[in-house]
């Protein structure tokens, strides 16, 4: 009973506050409709397939430098987050087995794909208070987009309006002395525009040894070059140090979450990233019907660890391209295009001397590693969409993939040189979709195959050669759901259920603390119930209230799994919570006025394969209040405050799957959650 209520008691609240915001909604009707930023900004995902997407005003409802509850308002997706640099987002429960950070889906920046050549994405590596959408599709039925077993993340900056130009500065400040300081300037005419961007933010962070200190720099501009042209530029540069406190043990967890593992506080373990990413894009209208996009783009990153087991040094270039062409044939649209992405991947390790270095931390010793890879990554793809009756439209898609790994050995010589060659063979993904339009909505079903690469570790045996038997995963993903406005589109649901069967199930086994070997260990059986609900009302003249909430039901489980002499076959998948509810409360005020009350229920999560041990089932709550006032002619403000873990609860934010204890230790599964903290800013916008 107990647990019954911790799931659904803060269902409950919200379908209260809808209760009352109906009642009150036929007698008051004086409140200016809210108009969101993201409307102005295009849909990425092509055609009818499904995705879902998060503006401004769902990102403001957090502090600025908590994304991962951004994000986590859109179910289905979960964002584990150990700290601000260790992030790992699963979509359906795909990637929730990957020891550290986000693969298996596909993440593109501005129409810019920003997945390296093994499948890693990396969330911390943009500012989300630049941000204007952020579009999810969920599994593979995203052809145009990678078609990856996970789906796709689109990050889209805010897109300045035309005929303005202003200089924005929001300041935020905050416990554990959090600063973050956002600055933008904007310009926009009819035929040219520039977003100028710097970013700030550092942090001691909650735990031992959790200091963040993070620059950034964004331009985006375009110019139309003639009628038919437009000329669009894109540089971001970040340039990050994090601290890392790594996951802990139990004990630790119980008696004081603040602690950091013993041996990356000895080591005082951080990384240290310099990342840009640079694109030229040029968009053509050849006629009313038919437009092409095509970008180039190259990116760089300069990645330097000291780890208690060792030291990494390493750097990244990368460059491709992008095209998708779009127009009418015959009674449907089309769009058809490619991506080709091509890395260098240089990295070296070095013997950690941090115990011999007087207490004082890491020390860069001997050299044990030399290592080069290149990586190419080519998704051909089409789609083609057509109505066949005046309520039903169908949608048929298909992408092929390329993927090939090649790995020198720079460090050893002769008989013990490990240099080899991983080619994949090519892959062809198909997709098809439905749509039928009923009076204040549409049902949807679609059906894709997609799949995932294997990461780096995965590829290579224990010796450090390519692991020449290793597969990509794939797997068939099945759909079916509605989108329904109501209430003179003041009532939104969505609602859809899926199974997604995956084989050849890539498992990333530890066998030492720094070293993982990838196998393709059987198939797992993804299925699940979603639900996205929102509500905005009038309680009175000055007052509208918007509850929503998004709810997950995840029954993900092992069908073939053997591990040595152990079948995990019909164990639930580990990394997963079967539940898990993200909902919030907004009151606005026609004063400027806005009250954000959020909440997050994530249920217990399997923690090993044998589902013996599992993580506590939690809830948490955020608050917080903002206040938009105009100080004179063309100088507005805004201020805000918040509490973030209003009851100062002690939760697992992130869980290691699987995790092993050397040397007789306990197994570090858990990263802590912040305990209660607070945050307060100020926002100056002055309008030329």
């Amino acid at each position: 009973m107990h647990r019954l209520g911790q799931i659904f008691l803060p269902i409950l609240f919200l379908i209260s506050g809808i209760t009352v915001s109906q009642v009150q909604n036929d007698s008051v009707t004086s409140l200016d409709e809210i108009i969101l930023l993201e409307d102005f900004i295009e849909k990425k995902a092509v055609g009818i397939t499904e995705s879902s997407s998060l503006g401004t005003a769902d990102l403001e409802q957090f502090s600025p430098i908590d994304f991962a509850a951004g994000l986590n308002q859109i179910s289905g997706l979960y964002v584990l987050s150990g700290a601000l640099n260790t992030n790992r987002i699963t979509i359906r429960g795909v990637g929730a087995r990957t020891p550290f950070g986000t693969d298996k889906l596909r993440m593109y920046f501005n129409g810019i794909p920003v997945t390296n050549g093994t499948g890693v994405s990396t969330i911390e590596a943009y500012d989300f208070e630049n941000m204007g959408r952020i579009e999810v599709v969920k599994g593979p039925k995203g052809t145009s987009l990678g078609a990856n077993l996970g789906g796709a993340i689109v990050l889209t900056t805010k897109p300045p309006k035309v005929g303005s130009t202003f200089l924005n500065n929001a300041f935020t400040f905050g416990s554990f002395n959090m600063v973050k300081n956002n600055l933008a300037f904007r310009h926009s005419e009819k035929d040219f525009n520039i977003n100028l961007g710097y970013n700030h933010l550092q942090t001691d962070g909650f735990r031992q040894n959790n200091s963040f200190e993070r620059d950034g720099f964004l331009l985006t501009s375009s110019v139309r070059l003639h009628e038919k042209g437009i000329l669009g530029f894109l540089v971001n540069y970040i340039d990050y140090t994090a601290n890392i406190p790594s996951s802990i043990d139990e004990t630790d967890f119980q008696e004081d979450p603040r602690r950091a593992a013993a041996n990356w506080l000895a080591a005082r373990g951080f990384e240290d990233n310099k990342y840009t990413l640079a694109g030229l894009s040029y968009s053509h209208d050849f006629n009313p019907d038919l437009k092409t996009i095509n970008s180039v783009f190259y990116t760089y990153l300069d990645h330097y660890e000291p780890r208690p087991f060792n030291i990494l040094d390493e750097f990244t270039n990368g460059f491709g391209f992008r095209s998708i062409t779009e127009g009418k044939l015959f009674k449907g649209t089309f769009t058809i295009g490619g991506e080709l992405y091509r890395d260098e991947y240089n990295w070296q390790t070095f013997f950690n001397q941090f115990r011999d270095n007087d207490g004082n931390g890491s020390l860069q010793g001997a050299q044990l590693s030399n290592n080069k890879e290149f990586r190419s990554q080519l998704n051909l793809f089409g789609v083609y969409a057509f109505q066949i009756s005046d309520r039903l439209q169908a949608q048929v898609g298909i992408n092929f993939n390329k993927t090939t790994y090649d790995f020198r050995d720079l460090f050893n010589t002769d008989s013990e040189n490990t240099s080899a060659r991983r080619d994949f063979d090519p892959i062809l993904l198909p997709s098809f979709a439905l749509t039928y339009a009923v009076r204040n909505g549409r049902f949807f079903a679609n059906v894709g195959r997609g799949f995932s690469n294997p990461g780096l570790e995965e590829t290579l045996t224990p010796e450090g050669t390519i692991n020449p038997d290793i597969e990509q995963e794939k797997g068939m993903s099945y759909e079916l759901g509605g989108v329904f406005s109501l209430f003179n589109s003041r009532f939104y649901i969505s609602t859809s259920i899926y199974r997604m069967n995956i084989t050849d199930l890539l498992v990333a086994e530890r066998i030492d603390e720094d070293l993982f070997i990838g196998r393709n260990a059987g198939e797992t059986k993804h299925q699940g119930i979603e639900l996205d609900m929102n509500y905005i009302g009038n309680i009175s003249e000055e007052w509208q209230v918007i509850p929503r909430v998004s709810y997950s039901y995840s029954d993900h489980v092992f069908v073939d799994f053997i591990d040595g002499d152990t079948d995990f076959s019909g164990n639930a998948l580990a990394g997963v919570p079967r539940h898990r509810i993200n909902s919030g409360m907004t009151f606005r005020h026609t004063k400027g006025f806005i009250f954000n009350l959020t909440h997050q229920f994530v249920d217990e999560i399997p923690l090993t394969d044998s589902n013996l041990l599992s993580s506590e089932a939690f809830n948490v709550f955020n608050a917080q209040l903002r206040y938009g006032f105009e100080i004179f002619d063309k100088l507005n403000g805004g201020l805000n405050f918040g509490v973030n873990n209003l009851f100062d609860t002690n939760y697992a934010q992130s869980v290691l799957v699987n995790a092993v204890g050397f040397g007789g230790n306990q197994p570090r599964f858990f990263y802590p959650g912040n305990g209660r903290n607070y945050f307060a800013g100020l926002r100056l916008r002055y309008d030329f």
